[in-house]
């Protein structure tokens, strides 16, 4: 079954619960389209843009995390599955923004940007050509993605949207693109996924603490409950390879729980020893910095398809 699912009164919500009652439930297999707001809930561009003024930074809902969509349950899902997500259409609205400095934080603090007033770049995007223009004048292509698909805690109440956890969230992976497969830890019965914080283009680690930050006008994504895939945090399958990503406090740390990932995904693949694979990492497995913003920071780590000369095992 196909689905469509559209931000409003009901379906927009700025933090992850496990009290939520689901806007949607689905079998396995079914297909969701969303939309997407904005990171700040913004209903359109900065009008002021057409008049030749300088672009604001925005404001977002004042009490919420990010804009999310959702949330779904999914039939069968059990805490301690797998809940496989199949990105399909990721296409942007016609605008972004991308906002740098003016605002306490950790990585601003080290910038010496934090009592600065703030720069708001204002892109226009053209989704057919994927590329992104800013009032400067910069022209840089689009990868988009969300930056935003998880499930809450197991804990009740409310929990902040912006640390990524091992069930998914603010993971803000770029390479989270269309043909991808996210694959998370199911923490609840039923899933109750969200997704959220679309973003058309992005570096590693998202330095300033925001990317592209855009509206989404399609994201296409099937679900699969998945019993013979267990992990303990994000795996996804990309174009060519594999990864697996690591949250921890600081980078050493998130870089051992990716590798830990990674390891693991090695044995399942090609029946490698702890020791060998530990090995073989070293040679052909490639570590990333996801983001240094988001409270908790991200590594993944990358194995391409090709990288033994042989085919997996399964």
């Amino acid at each position: 079954m196909d689905y469509t699912l559209s931000p409003d009164d009901q379906t927009l919500h700025g933090y992850f619960s496990p009290g939520y009652q689901p806007v949607l439930t689905i079998d396995s297999a079914d297909t969701v389209t969303f939309s997407t707001l904005d990171c700040w809930w913004s209903a359109g561009p900065y009008a002021g843009e057409k008049r030749g003024e300088r672009p604001r930074v925005p404001q977002h809902r004042e009490g919420f995390g990010h804009a999310l969509t959702g949330p779904i349950a999914i039939n069968g899902a059990r805490a301690g599955m797998t809940l496989a997500i199949e990105i399909g259409a990721v296409v942007p609205a016609p605008w972004g923004t991308t906002v740098a400095g003016g605002w306490p934080s950790k990585f601003n603090a080290k910038y010496d940007t934090e009592n600065t007033e703030g720069v708001a770049h204002a892109w226009q995007l053209d989704a057919e050509t994927m590329t992104g223009r800013n009032q400067l004048g910069h022209t840089v292509a689009l990868r988009p993605f969300m930056g935003v698909m998880g499930m809450p805690p197991a804990v009740e109440g409310e929990h902040s949207t912006i640390p990524p956890r091992w069930h998914g969230g603010n993971l803000d992976c770029k390479e989270l693109v269309a043909g991808t497969t996210l694959l998370l830890p199911i923490p609840v019965d039923g899933a109750l996924f969200s997704v959220g914080d679309g973003h058309a283009a992005q570096g590693d680690g998202e330095v300033c603490g925001t990317a592209i930050e855009c509206p989404m006008q399609t994201v296409t994504l099937t679900f699969r409950v998945r019993d013979d895939f267990a992990i303990t945090g994000p795996v996804a399958r990309i174009d060519g390879g594999w990864l697996t990503m690591g949250l921890g406090d600081t980078l050493d740390e998130a870089t051992y729980v990716a590798l830990e990932a990674m390891f693991a995904l090695l044995h399942r693949l090609h029946g490698l020893s702890r020791p060998d694979a530990i090995a073989i990492a070293s040679i052909v497995v490639d570590l990333r910095i996801t983001q240094i913003v988001n409270q908790v920071v991200g590594v993944h780590a990358v194995l391409r398809d090709d990288a033994l000369g042989i085919a997996p095992v399964g």
